[in-house]
């Protein structure tokens, strides 16, 4: 067995018009959802035999060094209980799966082992190959092959710290409630780390985001000269104004968490893979078309490899039909005036993020305002 683990808006002034016009689908089924947060909660306690895992991912987040997380995850090799989780990945429920994943994703974050591809020889030859039989099942079960990132380390890394007293919707939940790690990057009984604090402000910036999702529903398949085009793209401006003031909010209460130590390198490691882009950016830019940090459809697809498939799908479809409005960018007029206001917000925006990133990775780093 290995070792245990401890256990562990701003808002715009008018709301948008809600609902997402024809033929663009709803980001996930259930209507309860927001945004790309799960429909529920996320799994605080894994039970039976998945509390190994539980145990694991919380002792590798929380080992001293790289060196002494990778020999707990050979320990556990090496004593059958990555094999025999292995085998019972497929009698996983689907919320219990995504809470397998997050574990799963932990633990190759914590190793540095993010990058590899569980199927490839040299991956078998570069990490554990146990827990890589172990990432591959996971993978096949949730259908998604590149969870190892931001969405999964932070929109399923989180709890309410108190139990609400009444039901909440899921982003009024997460926007409103004080939130705790289910996975801590810090040890039991020491103040949350950058790490830890990135990750939660991440997940309440995905909350905040819910007004960006209706408004991007509500622009998709609008004609750049309908009269709501204007409105709506003057929303979207306060939307990401609105996202960037708490986002600065945020960097505040980082900037007093303790100083990262090893976990900086996870941080460095996955900004390097495109793995930390927040979803509720790319769906602001897949209405107005930035392209991310690199150029082309082919920056998209790498920092959307990341999101299961079906949130690639409705980033697709928003592609589609929200390229009528984006012609407003050729154009002249008060609208055309107001979609360039939207864009440079947006690039505000993803800086402002990318400076959250770099304070928890470097507190010596460059000012909060650092491009990504």
């Amino acid at each position: 067995m290995v070792p245990t683990a401890p256990t562990t808006v701003l808002a715009p002034s008018a709301e948008p018009p809600a609902g997402p016009a024809a033929g663009i689908p709803e980001p996930i089924p259930d209507p309860q959802v927001h945004g790309f947060l799960p429909a529920r909660p996320p799994v605080r306690t894994m039970g039976g035999t998945w509390v190994w895992l539980s145990e694991l991912a919380g002792a590798v987040a929380t080992a001293p060094d790289r060196g002494t997380a990778r020999a707990l995850v050979a320990r556990a090799g090496r004593e059958g209980v990555l094999t025999a989780l292995r085998q019972r990945v497929s009698r996983l429920s689907p919320r219990n799966a995504d809470a397998a994943s997050l574990r799963v994703a932990v633990i190759a974050a914590a190793c540095g082992w993010s990058g590899l591809d569980p199927l490839a020889p040299t991956s078998r030859r570069a990490a554990d190959p146990a827990f890589l039989g172990l990432w591959s099942a996971v993978a096949h079960r949730v259908d998604h092959q590149q969870f190892v990132a931001l969405p999964t380390l932070a929109l399923l890394n989180w709890a309410p710290e108190r139990k609400p007293r009444r039901h909440l919707p899921i982003d009024q939940l997460a926007r409103t409630e004080p939130l705790v790690p289910v996975v801590r990057w810090t040890p039991e009984g020491r103040p949350l780390g950058r790490l830890d604090r990135l990750m939660l402000a991440s997940t309440r910036l995905e909350a905040h985001g819910i007004w960006l999702f209706r408004l991007a529903g509500t622009l998709a398949g609008r004609d750049p000269g309908d009269a709501s085009t204007g409105t709506a793209l003057r929303r979207l401006v306060r939307v990401q104004h609105a996202l960037r003031a708490q986002l600065l909010s945020e960097a505040a209460v980082l900037r007093a968490a303790p100083e990262p130590e090893w976990q900086g390198t996870v941080l460095a490691e996955l900004a390097g893979l495109g793995a930390l882009e927040p979803p509720v950016l790319q769906a602001a830019d897949a209405v107005l078309g930035t392209g991310g940090r690199r150029a082309g459809d082919a920056g998209r697809h790498q920092l959307r490899r990341h999101l299961p498939a079906r949130h690639r799908a409705w980033l697709s479809a928003l592609d589609r039909h929200c390229a009528p409005v984006r012609t407003l960018v050729h154009r002249g007029g008060p609208d055309a005036a107001v979609f360039r206001e939207a864009l440079e917000s947006l690039i505000a925006l993803r800086r402002t993020y990318a400076g959250l990133v770099q304070c928890a990775a470097r507190p010596a780093g460059g000012p909060l305002t650092a491009v990504a």
